[in-house]
């Protein structure tokens, strides 16, 4: 088997016209376009060369029917990613900006079999423990302090500050994280999302998260990460902190995504040429559904490894090479016309299929219905800054992920002074991605208590809420 850098990881019959240099999905090209990139592909079969990164070859599925019989068929496709033959050769570079999101956890994502069901059990139990209404009071709560950063000057990017933050401090709620390392887990997640420094992020979300462990070892509470610890799994401290990474990078960009997207299209109808079925008026369960159909958060993920080299649809996808599912080809499938019409909700691929489907449709769908419906009903005049077509996309092979989401609208008194509590002034709020305040240099790590240190938003949203 060729393993090397730039090498097909499939085969196809002489002459077929896929036999072309792969495409990249992590250029401002594909960004800007990607349905034209899945057709292209679909005219010529399930599955096609691509590469997520620079050295980075897969195989994308493309055909809906294709996607179902690799997802729904564990027995020849594993998703443990100790498989990749080109990683564990060597030939993938350790700082590529895609391994945080393929290289091997020991937690549910990753694994197969009885460990698989093991661990997704007790990912699954711990979340069927969560209060529905007392999720929807956090989400209402963390939403009313993040719009209060904003609403005083009558623009705002609901990306970059909501729809983005808005999952991280969520889950640092649910995790039951104090201040300092709710910061950290904040500012390291969205490093890893971003592509930035991921060594350096990936080592402190591991610092954090093992901070966490130790600490709701000793003193449990109602969350999450305590829910975990006590479950009859009997997870390790390491296999705690990987379903917390799990459940933290399922959770965080298709959310985020999942509210922007939604936001963008309900926002769209505001402007001539807005598309049909979409405007002001849409409501946002329809929204919500539109966009897990045409625009769904995780355009291309859930890695698989054939077991050995399997025939599909007259494409040899080769053994222990990476087998990307694109949830956004599946979903456009001529094939699925009839469904499309109706936007059935049981049609789309956006939850996953099969044994590894989402655990956490429930929750994200109420998460996203909450924060959508608030800033709706906060800021009844929200009107899209730039046109509709003229949003950034950012480029990356496994998202959907709007680069901003530009708003314009009445501006308000900030809610904040009638809770007593003092918050930063919008243009004083630390910035998230930050490993230092502006105008620092670095913070060594044994002073990371001074307290000069800038604070990040968790424990800015602590300091409001006092929760």
């Amino acid at each position: 088997m060729d393993s090397q850098p730039g090498a097909t990881p499939y085969s196809a019959p002489a002459g077929c016209p896929m036999h072309q240099p792969q495409t990249s999905l992590y250029g401002p090209e594909f960004a800007a376009d990607p349905q034209s990139v899945y057709a292209r592909f679909r005219a010529h079969g399930a599955a096609a060369p691509i590469e997520l990164a620079p050295g980075v070859d897969a195989t994308l599925i493309v055909q809906h029917e294709a996607a179902l019989r690799v997802l729904q068929n564990p027995s020849l496709f594993a998703r443990d990613s100790r498989r990749w033959a080109a990683l564990r050769e060597g030939a993938i570079p350790m700082d590529s900006p895609v391994l945080p999101m393929m290289a091997y956890r020991p937690n549910c994502l990753f694994t197969d079999g009885a460990e698989h069901l093991r661990l997704r059990k007790a990912v699954t139990e711990s979340l069927a423990r969560l209060n529905v209404s007392r999720l929807s009071r956090d989400v209402e709560r963390i939403a009313d302090y993040l719009i209060d950063q904003f609403i005083e000057r009558g623009t705002a990017d609901l990306l970059n500050e909501y729809a983005k933050l808005l999952p991280l401090l969520l889950f640092n709620q649910l995790f039951g994280c104090p201040g300092d390392i709710g910061d950290r887990l904040t500012r390291s997640m969205a490093a890893i999302f971003d592509g930035e420094d991921v060594l350096r992020a990936n080592a402190e979300l591991t610092e954090c998260l093992m901070e966490l462990v130790a600490l709701k070892r000793r003193q449990p509470g109602e969350d999450i990460t305590s829910w975990l610890i006590q479950h009859p799994a009997g997870l390790r401290d390491e296999e705690l902190k990987d379903q917390l990474v799990m459940l933290m990078g399922a959770g965080v960009e298709p959310e985020r995504n999942l509210i922007a997207n939604a936001l963008l299209l309900m926002l769209s109808g505001d402007q001539p040429g807005g598309a049909e079925r979409r405007g002001s008026g849409m409501l946002v369960e329809d929204a919500l559904d539109d966009v897990l159909w045409n625009n769904p958060p995780i355009a291309n993920y859930a890695t698989h490894y054939p077991v050995r080299d399997v025939e599909l649809d007259g494409v040899t996808l080769k053994a222990e090479t990476p087998v990307v599912i694109s949830f956004a080809a599946a979903n456009t499938d001529p094939g699925l016309t009839d469904a499309r019409q109706t936007l059935s909700k049981g049609a789309h691929l956006a939850w996953g299929a099969g044994p590894h489907v989402c655990p956490a449709k429930s929750p994200a769908t109420l998460i996203a219905l909450t924060a959508i419906e608030k800033i709706l009903n906060t800021v009844p005049d929200l009107a899209l800054a730039v046109p509709a077509n003229g949003v950034g996309w950012r480029p990356g092979p496994f998202h959907r992920a709007l680069v901003a989401l530009p708003v314009r609208f009445t501006p308000t008194t900030a809610r904040r002074a009638a809770t007593g509590a003092q918050s930063p002034a919008p243009a004083q709020m630390p910035d998230p991605y930050r490993t230092t305040a502006p105008g620092q240099t670095a913070t060594p790590r044994h002073a990371a208590e001074s307290p000069k240190k800038a604070k990040g938003w968790w424990s800015s949203f602590l300091d409001v809420f006092r929760v």
